[in-house]
């Protein structure tokens, strides 16, 4: 029982892998495909390394030491591989995303795909998605962020926040990394926006989960004047939420990003990268937003999920009560 059980576990992580290499990334033989991993996601490396190399990649496993928090570069050797390959897949359990090595990596033309903290189960679970159709609809969405100009957030726990989308756009991650030098998270399906600093105000009720604490044991509220939570309440969640910000000061408390959920494989595990994706959330970051399209560049940048939504941009609705419906 036990060998048949990791085995099948070892299939569904090939055929999620064969579907992210294929459908995601574009992978085609003869490619020079680079597999970065650390020792505790070394077995999501292994799949897709295997998958690369049955698909006649020229695949390369590179396996490093866990790096000591989110943005540390790789080492130098491997900086310079990543900047020699086609496709890179990095599952890793803290985050390549915002270093310099995966910058320089699109720079020379790579296809990157960052997978911070995946696990086994999520990634079987929601790299089977089908990313056409997320695609399809995030476009739908990030149309309306783009063209829009005040949105009003809601929920049944208590948020009731507006905020101004004047001369920002919607960034839709829908998993297709098919062009040279393009750049995004697996699993993917969210699209987002930084509102305007300054604009957002009212209240904002994180009841799903919040980046760097996990599931909430209560309902994190934070009263939000200006673009910035100027507090936050709550049981044991809010106070480690506000442990994480208070060494940076009060621009982690500038309202970052106004996000929603695409993707419906996605559940609620209290790992961000898969709970900002589930399918009718919305998600409500502070701190950074420099690097899509705002000006607040802050080494903090939290999520947190807000459960059965509505938002509305200028009349049109893209949520109800936890329903997509644009």
């Amino acid at each position: 029982m036990e060998v048949a059980t990791k085995v099948e576990k070892t299939k569904q992580l090939e055929d999620a892998a064969r579907l992210a290499l294929t459908s995601c990334m574009g992978l085609k033989k003869g490619e020079n495909l680079l597999v970065v991993t650390d020792e505790p996601l070394e077995e999501i490396g292994q799949a897709f390394y295997r998958v690369g190399r049955e698909m006649g990649a020229e695949a390369v496993l590179a396996l490093m030491p866990p790096r000591s928090g989110n943005g540390v570069e790789p080492p130098a050797p491997l900086a310079a591989a990543m900047k020699a390959a086609d496709v890179v897949m990095i599952p890793t359990s803290k985050s390549l995303s915002h270093t310099q090595a995966r910058k320089e990596a699109c720079k020379s033309g790579a296809r990157v795909a960052s997978m911070p903290g995946i696990t086994v189960e999520m990634m079987a679970r929601t790299l089977v998605a089908d990313y056409q159709k997320v695609a399809e609809v995030n476009e739908r969405i990030a149309k309306v962020l783009t063209q829009g100009k005040r949105a009003h957030l809601t929920s049944p726990a208590g948020t009731d926040l507006v905020m101004s989308l004047e001369g920002r756009a919607g960034d839709p991650d829908s998993g297709l990394y098919l062009e040279k030098g393009i750049f995004g998270n697996l699993p993917a399906g969210e699209v987002y926006t930084a509102p305007l600093e300054g604009t957002s105000e009212g209240i904002l009720v994180i009841d799903g989960a919040m980046s760097g604490v996990g599931i909430v044991d209560s309902p994190i509220r934070m009263k939000v004047e200006k673009g910035y939570a100027v507090s936050i309440e709550g049981g044991s969640s809010a106070k480690s939420l506000e442990k994480l910000i208070e060494i940076h000061g009060k621009e982690a408390r500038n309202i970052a990003e106004l996000g929603i959920g695409t993707n419906p494989k996605a559940i609620l595990t209290g790992l961000v990268l898969e709970d900002e994706k589930v399918l009718g959330t919305a998600h409500v970051a502070i701190g950074n937003n420099a690097t899509f399209g705002g000006v607040v560049n802050v080494p903090s940048h939290l999520d947190g999920i807000l459960l059965n939504p509505t938002l509305e941009v200028d009349g049109t609705f893209i949520l109800k009560g936890g329903q997509l419906v644009i």
